[in-house]
């Protein structure tokens, strides 16, 4: 009777991009708000505590970014597992909460350490609300559409972090580094929530019908559809040799980001380019890798996964080396745009190749593991960078986190094998 009543309420369900549309595309905007919050600091905030605050200590700068990334790693973890337990819209609504003292913190901070603080919830704010926008066009979408639905949704977060990149940078120059830059952040939090509260609707049991759909896992790790979570964190970063590949891509990929982040405004800054243009060099980088993702995302729907990831993290590291040798503007538009290149073969293909390998009923948890990882090297992106930094001078930490950027690539090249469905030797 149980199996009849699950069917039964499952019978208006359809998997499938158009067959979800409107939602689908309801979640594409709700994404570009959450990429927005982020948008708006990679312009203004390494200046801010360079001119505002004094601070001369590369690795004390980039502490904002650290404690991002922790927190934003631990939140992932959290999001993926709690929205397999509870659903997806709580979480994503409980985000957008978290997330609105941000821009008020960063307006008002009278020390550095408001500043640090705003960022850890900015980072909860991330984790919570991308985790669940990812996690729910995953849902939508099923299998035969995944790399074109993450293509779509790293697109809008990463063009909206473009805009707002420029934008701040753009309003900086005109009134100043605070507050006027971050009077959008205000409009940006209240406009994500009040989407999210009133118009977006649960999707858990879109994975609960897919489930239903799929006998097992449809890769190597454990056939059982309800494994424990001590498990999946096992399997996700070590035990399959995909998803360990994928964990640690992706953890360089933001190991690198967060180095941008943080040191190429310092570097562009140190050699005389006003605030405009340092706005538009670092919204270039994220707006090309914005941009490609709906080329790429799609394109691994076609070729497969793992060469994606190889190739992106290389060129990647040729982006990033090219930054750090080169001098003058256009030398690092180019640069920024070769970066933004491999980020955008990168990004939706890995979150589309740890959707293949995982179970739709761990499928979240699995997606909270990878993401754990990834964040995790905005943390540790930090630290290591602004150390060199300090150490050794930004030019030789730039091509450092290049160096193993590439390494990433041949790692993924020796053990990932192919996710794709239909690639698959």
């Amino acid at each position: 009777m149980s199996d009849f009543l699950d069917l039964h309420s499952n019978s208006a369900i359809r998997l499938g991009l158009r067959e979800n549309l409107p939602q689908f595309s309801l979640l594409v905007l709700v994404n570009a708000f959450v990429g927005a919050m982020v948008g708006l600091e990679r312009t203004v905030l390494p200046l801010i505590a360079e001119h505002e605050f004094g601070i001369a200590s590369k690795t004390a700068i980039l502490s904002f970014i650290a404690g991002f990334g922790a927190v934003k790693a631990v939140s992932n973890l959290l999001a993926g597992r709690l929205s397999d337990q509870i659903g997806r819209k709580k979480i994503l609504v409980l985000g957008w909460l978290i997330g609105l003292p941000v821009p008020f913190l960063v307006m008002w901070a009278p020390t550095w350490n408001w500043v640090v603080l705003a960022n850890v919830l900015l980072g909860v704010n991330q984790g919570l609300c991308w985790s669940t926008t990812v996690i729910m066009k995953i849902d939508l979408v099923g299998p035969a559409r995944r790399g074109l639905a993450m293509g779509l949704n790293e697109f809008a977060g990463y063009i909206a972090v473009a805009l707002t990149a420029f934008a701040t940078g753009y309003i900086a120059s005109l009134y100043g580094l605070r507050p006027q830059p971050f009077y959008l952040g205000i409009a940006v939090a209240l406009a994500g929530l009040l989407l999210s509260a009133v118009f977006v609707k649960e999707t858990h049991s879109h994975a609960q019908y897919e489930g239903q759909l799929v006998t097992g896992a449809q890769v190597k790790p454990p056939a059982v559809t309800s494994p424990s979570f001590a498990k999946i964190l096992l399997v996700t970063s070590w035990q399959d040799r995909a998803l360990f590949s994928c964990s640690q891509a992706g953890m360089i990929n933001n190991l690198n980001d967060g180095m941008a982040w943080g040191l190429f405004p310092l570097l562009f800054s140190s050699s005389g380019l006003a605030i405009r243009e340092i706005g538009f060099l670092v919204a270039a980088y994220p707006a090309t890798w914005g941009l490609l993702q709906l080329w790429s995302g799609l394109l691994s729907d076609r070729l497969g996964r793992k060469w994606m990831i190889a190739v992106g993290m290389w060129v990647q590291a040729l982006g990033i080396c090219f930054i750090a040798l080169a001098q003058g503007f256009s030398s690092w538009l180019v640069g920024s745009l070769l970066l933004g290149f491999g980020t955008a073969l990168v990004y939706p293909t890995l979150l589309a190749a740890v959707s293949d390998v995982a179970h739709p009923q761990w499928r979240a948890s699995a997606v909270g593991v990878y993401r754990l990882w990834r964040d995790g090297g905005y943390a540790l992106g930090a630290i290591l960078s602004g150390a060199l930094a300090d150490q050794f001078g930004l030019i030789l930490a730039i091509a450092a986190i290049g160096v193993i950027t590439f390494i990433s690539g041949v790692l993924t090249a020796i053990f990932m094998y192919e996710t794709h469905p239909g690639k698959k030797a």
